[in-house]
């Protein structure tokens, strides 16, 4: 249903009222004065009938007809009045308006018979003869307290009610005109309280719109006043509420979006009430595309779905480790506690995901490491201590013996020595104990690497292999000499390990737009592709039996790229078996 304003509520109640209330006025002055002189010309009537009445019955008593009809002619046209006598058998005796034989019996007219009763006969009805509204007194003519019969005097009220009629249009024609002023008046009035009114309307939608700062106006009224003072004490109140919840959002978003944790809100038909930017990374969506849908609808993952189940009708605080596989599978920590209401009703529950990916990492690492460190310990320690148990309970009786097992428990000796040095030089480098902070500036490269090919000559003589180095006098770079030194020399190593007699290797530096790259190149036997992405690893091996008969301790790779990693470059491989390996080290010029 359409609404209307509030003008149009009031201005016509008034303009009703004001009709009303005019024709009320207009109505009950017309019949007032009807009333008036109605009963003003009956009370004539009433004397005119008095006067005759004596010299009617002194004209009947005579028993002249002719000076009856003669005087009533006579006082009839002089005083405007119509007189008739009746007698009491109805018959008209005079009338001065008409011919008294020709007249209708008149014992049936009110008047007369109320005069004939002995009280005043009285009656106003229109006239068939004068064809006129007329009122009747009729009055019994007495002598002797005989009844001789009625005296009815008439005058006409159709001039009372043109007069009526006159006074009517005036007073119509007035109440118009008060009627219209009335109307103007009303609606000045109605504006004067509904402009107020609007502007109060107003003024709220713009509290609406968040412009609390607008001040509403008085208009000097006490309730509107009021009003405007209180709304504008709640558009203040509103205004620091708003700010306060505004301020604490901004904290609250804030904080989320700060957290490396993702944190999700469900409500209890599990649609998204809020997630900050992590858990949409997690859950591959963004933050406004999901926010007010079902959670089913954004994340596609079977476990976290259970775990939400349980954590919505859960009492108590839930943990697990869920597997997400966006871009890569990760592992998260999900904390998970319903969200309760005023009353301790459950709305919804609230979900915490913290990134355990690393850590687990880290502990398969650690546990790997600690596997391949005992197993890599094991091997020399059970030689040396199985020849030294046979020297000991049975010392062979031929010196040659006795100096070949000694030669083997040396020999272990030294790789346990070796895996020492590198399991040092590793947890020096990962520990931080050589920092960033102390690499050189403007270390000649070319030397770095010439003191790296002098200390694998004695290997590469043995093996009849040539190490050729292959740089620029002057590329100069920020690093550290002796760990780069350490790990050109590590891959020299492999190199000479793996290559055969005759066979060269490639040393080579040189500037790769902002980067100083560093190739280890040989044509020995080759790397299949399946070992590539693990080279790196600690104590990974492509050749087990043979690296170890190499005195290779499996960590050579690991301590290469983490001195890669420490100048903040890095390391990578290319291979074909049969062809030889290209390894390279990358570290950005500063």
């Amino acid at each position: 249903m359409a609404r209307r304003a509030l003008i149009w509520h009031l201005f016509p109640i008034y303009l009703l009222v004001i009709i009303l209330s005019l024709l009320s006025v207009v109505a009950y002055t017309v019949l007032s004065f009807r009333t008036f002189y109605l009963e003003q010309v009956r009370l004539d009537l009433k004397s005119r009938a008095a006067l005759l009445h004596d010299q009617v019955v002194e004209q009947l008593n005579a028993g002249d007809g002719d000076a009856l009809q003669e005087l009533c002619d006579s006082l009839g046209h002089s005083s405007l009045t119509r007189i008739t006598v009746i007698l009491p058998t109805g018959r008209v005796v005079a009338d001065s308006e008409q011919n008294a034989a020709g007249m209708d019996n008149h014992s049936g007219r009110v008047e007369v018979k109320q005069a004939l009763n002995g009280g005043l006969g009285y009656s106003v009805r229109f006239s068939d003869t004068l064809d006129k509204q007329m009122m009747y007194i009729a009055t019994p003519l007495l002598s002797a307290k005989a009844t001789l019969g009625v005296l009815r005097v008439a005058l006409p009220i159709t001039a009372i009610d043109d007069t009526l009629r006159s006074v009517f249009r005036r007073l119509a024609y007035g109440s118009l005109l008060i009627a219209l002023v009335a109307a103007a008046a009303s609606w000045v009035v109605a504006r004067r309280i509904t402009r107020p009114l609007r502007a109060l309307g107003h003024g709220a939608e713009r509290f609406a719109r968040g412009e609390f700062a607008h001040k509403l106006e008085t208009h000097h009224s006490q309730e509107i006043d009021a009003l405007a003072d209180t709304m504008n004490q709640m558009a203040a109140e509103l205004n620091e509420r708003m700010n306060t919840v505004l301020r604490q959002k901004r904290e609250q978003d804030a904080v989320l979006s700060s957290m490396v944790e993702g944190v999700i809100a469900v409500d209890s038909e599990v649609r998204i009430i809020s997630l900050n930017g992590t858990a949409a990374t997690i859950f591959g969506t963004d933050v406004t595309r999901a926010t007010g849908k079902k959670v089913a609808e954004v994340v596609r993952n079977s476990s976290f779905h259970q775990f939400l189940d349980r954590a919505l009708h859960s009492g108590e605080s839930i943990e697990e480790e869920i597997v997400f596989h966006v871009d890569e599978p990760r592992t998260y920590h999900a904390h998970g506690t319903a969200l309760r209401g005023d009353r301790g009703q459950s709305i919804g529950a609230v979900i915490v995901l913290h990134d355990v990916t690393r850590v687990r990492r880290l502990e398969r690492v650690r546990q790997d490491f600690v596997a391949n460190v005992s197993h890599e310990l094991r091997t020399p320690i059970t030689s040396i201590k199985g020849f030294v148990e046979t020297l000991l309970e049975a010392p062979p009786s031929d010196a040659t013996e006795s100096k070949r097992f000694l030669e083997i428990v040396a020999k272990n000796a030294t790789q346990l020595s070796a895996l020492i040095d590198d399991l040092l030089s590793l947890s020096r480098i990962e520990q931080g104990e050589i920092p960033a902070d102390t690499l050189l500036e403007g270390s000649n490269v070319r030397d770095v690497l010439c003191h790296a090919q002098h200390m694998s000559d004695p290997a590469a003589k043995r093996r009849g292999v040539l190490v050729r180095i292959l740089c620029d006098d002057a590329i100069t770079a920020r690093l550290h000499p002796s760990l780069l030194q350490q790990a050109v020399l590590n891959l020299v190593d492999n190199a000479i390990k793996y290559s055969e007699e005759g066979q060269q290797i490639i040393v080579e530096a040189r500037m790769v737009a902002s980067s100083l790259l560093i190739t280890v190149s040989d044509t020995g036997t080759g790397i299949s592709s399946e070992h590539l992405p693990r080279l790196f690893e600690r104590f990974y091996r492509v050749d087990k039996a043979r690296s170890r008969d190499q005195g290779g301790t499996g960590l050579g790779l690991a301590i290469v790229k983490h001195i890669a990693e420490l100048h903040g470059g890095s390391v990578a491989v290319k291979s074909t078996p049969g062809l030889g390996s290209t390894f390279e080290i990358r570290i950005p010029v500063r």
